[in-house]
């Protein structure tokens, strides 16, 4: 990707919404990871403490907290709690974190669990599940939903 031509990029990259600029950052998050870590990514991915890899990753124009969320955990396979919309959502449906911020929501995840790679994984990908199957963004279906009563939803679709 280092080398392809934006327009060649922009093409592969179109359903993604944002493509134009999409490309261009895809380019330059390789350009600059080829010239700053020449070992390649696993190597860099395993070498490197989660925090400093985040830290880094969020250096990279483009990326933000939720990516560089999600490359510490899927990609190189350590500890950072993925906060994204399903999160939020299914959070503030519980009546959990209204209005925080980014930070906010990680420090509340991280309170309340371990961190450890495989927990964080499953964790989001059962609240990517809940949200896909329940607790949709519109018309969710409150009434088989598996977190029951607590949910202020579901109170709401009730009346």
């Amino acid at each position: 990707m280092a080398a392809c031509p934006l327009p060649v990029l922009r093409r592969a990259v179109r359903s993604s919404g944002y493509y134009n600029q999409k490309a261009g950052r895809l380019r330059g998050f390789c350009r600059r990871v080829l010239a700053e870590h020449p070992e390649g990514l696993p190597a860099w991915f395993a070498a490197a403490p989660a925090a400093a890899l985040r830290a880094e990753l969020l250096s990279y124009d483009g990326v933000g907290p939720e990516t560089a969320d999600s490359m510490v955990l899927y990609a190189a396979g350590k500890a950072s709690f993925v906060i994204d919309a399903y999160t939020r959502r299914v959070g503030e449906r519980y009546g959990l974190g209204r209005g925080l911020s980014y930070g906010g929501w990680q420090a509340l995840f991280g309170r309340a669990l371990k961190p450890d790679e495989k927990v964080y994984n499953e964790y989001h990908a059962l609240l990517v599940k809940l949200c896909k199957d329940f607790c949709r963004k519109s018309k969710p279906l409150c009434g088989p939903c598996p977190l029951g009563r607590g949910c202020e939803k579901k109170i709401i679709w009730k009346k």
